[in-house]
């Protein structure tokens, strides 16, 4: 009787840390649209935690299938419209923050930061590298996956930078092995770019013969 009375408490006890553990555990996915795979959702914010708890840092993430934007609006007022959307997103953000934003079918993505992060990330480093190479890549991928390995990327990205800055070791880092997809894009884009030239030249060269 005992045993099974010790078996209960133990049991409830469990159940309250638990609990405890995902009452208190911040979410710092502002918004997916169903674009996320559940895994990686769940892996950004065990990494939006720990840079939470050891350098006091909200990194966020937001993505948006769409900002409705009108197909024939212009480019300049598109531009106002985005900032305002931008303005509104990390105005219910805690400070300090960053902010991976995205709208997919609006082909944007962003980095918005605290002023006092603005020299700490490099976000032109990051999109470029670890973000919209995996959107542009013309694969086999699903839009579903292609977003879920983009948002993994850059959130990762993001928090490998942070840590670095600040001399932590994050043990829910994924490494830093996903800039090797950008490398390979950027590559292939180049090599695409010269062979095109290289046939130009050589269609130019050959009709004037």
């Amino acid at each position: 009787m005992k045993n099974i009375t010790n078996l209960k408490i133990g049991v409830i006890f469990s159940l309250l840390f638990f609990l405890s553990q995902n009452i208190f555990a911040e979410n710092f996915i502002v918004n997916t649209d169903g674009l996320i795979d559940e895994r990686a959702q769940k892996k950004i914010n065990q990494m939006g935690d720990e840079l939470k708890s050891k350098l006091n840092v909200n990194v966020y993430l937001n993505v948006k299938k769409s900002l409705s934007l009108a197909k024939d609006l212009p480019l300049d007022k598109k531009f106002i419209q985005i900032k305002a959307y931008e303005k509104k997103t990390i105005s219910n953000l805690k400070k300090p923050y960053i902010l991976l934003n995205m709208s997919v079918s609006d082909m944007y993505v962003n980095i918005l930061y605290s002023d006092n992060l603005k020299n700490i990330v490099d976000k032109d480093d990051i999109l470029d590298g670890y973000v919209v190479p995996l959107l542009a890549s013309k694969d086999k991928n699903t839009l579903f996956s292609k977003v879920s390995a983009a948002v993994l990327n850059g959130y990762a990205a993001i928090a490998d930078t942070l840590a670095e800055k600040r001399n932590i070791k994050l043990e829910t880092s994924i490494g830093n092995q996903g800039k090797i997809s950008g490398t390979i894009w950027r590559v292939l884009m180049y090599t695409l770019i010269v062979i095109s030239l290289l046939l130009y030249t050589y269609a130019v060269l050959r009709k004037k013969k």
